[in-house]
């Protein structure tokens, strides 16, 4: 897994924001904001649910500290797509990292190899700051929501430097 200080491998997805989809390129994001990777085993499982959800309601925490949120799971995009009908929406990007299957994942060091969840992303969070480089970075047990305020505080951590 990338550690911080680490630059943060570039790579292009297809992402939804409020059920529309586009392209998001780490690259051109460089200078413009601090990003929140948040990677997630799958859609429809109970704990990703909670947690994207989490992030949707406190929103306005992440945009004060100048940062956007991306979810980022194996699923397709239209499952994705589904997903978020049903739970959202969200007005922050959830990512597909569908095909090549994993690629992001792998290149983070959180694609699973192990069951449960054997080929999916681990549940893990890395903080990108506006240069590119990570500056926080932790994996979680599947099963256990991430403490939104260790997020937050490595957000706020980042502003004060």
């Amino acid at each position: 897994m990338l550690q911080a200080g680490d630059l943060a491998p570039d790579f292009e997805v297809t992402v939804l924001v409020g059920g529309v989809r586009t392209q998001f390129r780490l690259s051109e994001q460089r200078g413009k904001r601090n990003l929140v990777l948040v990677f997630y085993p799958t859609n429809r499982e109970p704990v990703s649910a909670q947690q994207m959800i989490s992030y949707q309601l406190e929103r306005e925490k992440f945009v004060t500290w100048q940062a956007e949120v991306l979810g980022i799971s194996v699923d397709s995009i239209m499952n994705t797509t589904s997903w978020e009908r049903e739970i959202g929406p969200f007005d922050f990007l959830l990512g597909s990292d569908f095909w090549p299957h994993g690629e992001v994942s792998r290149r983070y060091g959180v694609l699973r190899e192990v069951d449960p969840f054997r080929g999916a992303s681990d549940r893990a969070i890395f903080v990108v700051d506006k240069a590119g480089a990570i500056r926080f970075g932790k994996t979680y047990p599947v099963d256990r929501l991430p403490d939104l305020e260790e997020t937050l505080d490595a957000l706020r951590e980042l502003a004060r430097t």
